[in-house]
């Protein structure tokens, strides 16, 4: 099976979606310009023509509207914003408009629009580098999905073009790089199905996106030292599949979520929960979230290191989590 980067698998789906169908289209800000922004869609204007391809001025809530008419009207469009900072400003038709058009016309008109929001950090400073993660997965209507490896970057990608409801789509720019087996025919990875990347009987690490490869690492250094971790990646944040995390806690009886995003009232707050109340008979040590500090993202290389979850905070998490501890882990 070939070896190819994060960023190859979705540059793969993409194409195999807009020579499946001719409604799937793309639009955005330099999709086509300096061969995309970060070079997913790179060389699509001279394979798919300018009809299929289209660059977009900085005015996101306007491009976005432009993708949910299309998509009421039977294309598939895949709208991207250059990076899930800007699409902020397009909240209003994300939430307003594509996540209730459905429900509010009483099923007569679908949605299927595809939002890819990279998302991440790298000296980008506070506005940025946020985690607007719980923003959507918060809001009932819309798809969210947050793939960690290139197996599942490409095949999510093809489930989120072929849906019928609106999906946001998360990419961290963080793992464009990782590279992973992908098939290279056309394939679907389900949306809405939690995965266990590895069993273990000592604790379970709950995570997703760029914090999956990073758990997978934490867990080679665990094994080292005699600890046995399970990994469960989430893939999906909405619809959230907790089988899978429930299921591999009820073995281990201990648990750390693992998430680049603030702990305070976000995707970890919720998986939290519900572990507590439909996995508390299984219980041996509080749940511990491993995430942001609670500052806005500092540009200093040093300082944005800190806030940001690594190896270490992850493994000191896990260690605490074994002996029973319940004090804060501040980051290392």
């Amino acid at each position: 099976m070939p070896v190819i980067t994060f960023m190859e698998a979705l540059r793969q789906a993409l194409r195999d979606a807009m020579h499946a169908d001719e409604r799937v289209f793309i639009i955005g800000e330099d999709v086509v310009h300096y061969d995309s922004a970060y070079g997913v869609t790179k060389g699509f204007l001279k394979e798919f023509g300018d009809k299929r391809i289209r660059d977009m001025p900085i005015a996101e809530a306007g491009y976005a509207g432009l993708g949910i008419g299309a998509a009421m009207n039977g294309l598939r469009p895949v709208v991207e914003m250059m990076t899930t900072n800007f699409a902020i400003l397009a909240l209003d038709m994300i939430v307003n408009h594509a996540a209730k058009l459905h429900y509010m016309f009483g099923g007569q008109f679908t949605c299927p629009i595809v939002f890819r929001l990279p998302n991440g950090w790298g000296q980008l400073s506070a506005t940025h580098s946020q985690a607007f993660d719980s923003y959507y997965a918060y809001m009932p209507g819309l798809k969210v999905v947050a793939p960690g490896t290139p197996y599942d970057a490409k095949g999510l990608m093809k489930a989120a073009i072929d849906d019928p409801d609106p999906v946001i789509f998360l990419e961290h720019t963080g793992i464009y790089s990782i590279k992973g087996e992908v098939p290279e025919e056309s394939y679907t990875v389900p949306i809405g199905k939690s995965n266990l990347l590895r069993d273990g009987k000592d604790i379970t690490l709950v995570t997703y996106g760029r914090m999956t490869p990073v758990c997978q690492q934490v867990a080679e250094m665990l094994a080292e030292q005699g600890i046995d971790a399970a990994i469960v990646d989430l893939r999906t944040l909405r619809p959230l599949d907790m089988e899978p995390v429930l299921e591999s806690f009820k073995r281990t009886n201990r648990a750390v979520i693992v998430s680049e995003e603030w702990t305070s009232v976000g995707v970890n707050s919720e998986i939290a929960a519900r572990m507590y109340t439909e996995g508390f008979d299984y219980l041996d040590a509080p749940i511990w979230r491993v995430g942001f500090d609670e500052v806005p993202m500092p540009y200093a290389k040093n300082l944005e290191a800190a806030v940001i979850p690594n190896p270490d905070t992850i493994i000191a998490a896990v260690k605490n989590v074994l002996a029973g501890k319940t004090q804060k882990i501040r980051q290392q």
